[in-house]
């Protein structure tokens, strides 16, 4: 007997054409999900839902857009899952992990069949990710805890992790009710980081982050749970 899959709703990131409503429809037609297409720039409904997965399209959302994006999500919907598609290859994979809290990644070239199926995992809150893209986080968290990539320039453990979720595209206010600390205390680390490696703002911390530290992890309890395998 083959097991149920999971249905619910899907959120489609994108432009809206007709292009877009053929991917929907296929979508819809291959796993019984409803699928609602949205632009960018619109304000997602934020009505309570038991399954829903949000896909965002990285042909219309960049990288550099993403924590932005994210950050402007209503409230009830910072604990959905993420995903995002169309990205070119590893490397941009890596990039968007650095810049959202994505729990799944598809490629370009994925086939729909394996699209269905990863949305389905998703939506049984798992992580949809290649072995190779897993291989990789992997070992960069084992890098990260060795404290491998800690730069010469004197960050502090508390400094390394206010960067790993600057890099997941935090707010002040989000970094200070993960942390348990004040939202001013924040302010404080990030004066001091920002003053130790020389730049001015978050977006001058985020490409020093990339250029000097490699991709860090959206979610440090995200590595931790990086069980599956496709």
């Amino acid at each position: 007997m083959s097991q149920e899959k999971t249905i619910g709703l899907v959120y489609l990131i994108t432009e809206k054409s007709p292009q877009s409503q053929l991917f929907a429809d296929y979508l819809h037609d291959h796993t019984n999900c409803s699928i609602s297409i949205y632009s960018p720039d619109v304000t997602l409904p934020s009505s309570p839902v038991e399954k829903l997965l949000i896909l965002i399209d990285s042909d219309h959302i960049s990288v550099e857009a993403l924590p932005d994006w994210q950050e402007k999500l209503p409230e009830a919907l910072t604990k959905i899952p993420l995903a995002a598609f169309n990205i070119r290859d590893m490397d941009h994979a890596l990039e968007a992990l650095s810049c959202a809290q994505l729990k799944g990644v598809f490629y370009r070239n994925e086939s729909l069949e394996v699209f269905c199926k990863g949305i389905h995992a998703l939506l049984d809150n798992e992580l949809w990710m290649s072995r190779d893209l897993m291989a990789r986080l992997i070992l960069f968290y084992r890098k990260y805890q060795s404290n491998a990539f800690r730069p010469a320039c004197g960050l502090t453990n508390r400094e390394m992790e206010i960067i790993s979720l600057l890099s997941a595209g935090s707010s002040n206010q989000q970094i200070a009710d993960k942390l348990f600390v004040s939202e001013h205390t924040v302010k404080s680390h990030l004066y001091n980081i920002f003053r130790k490696i020389n730049v001015h703002n978050r977006i001058q911390a985020l490409n020093w982050i990339h250029q000097n530290l490699g991709p860090i992890l959206p979610n440090i309890e995200t590595a931790r749970s990086l069980q599956r395998h496709r």
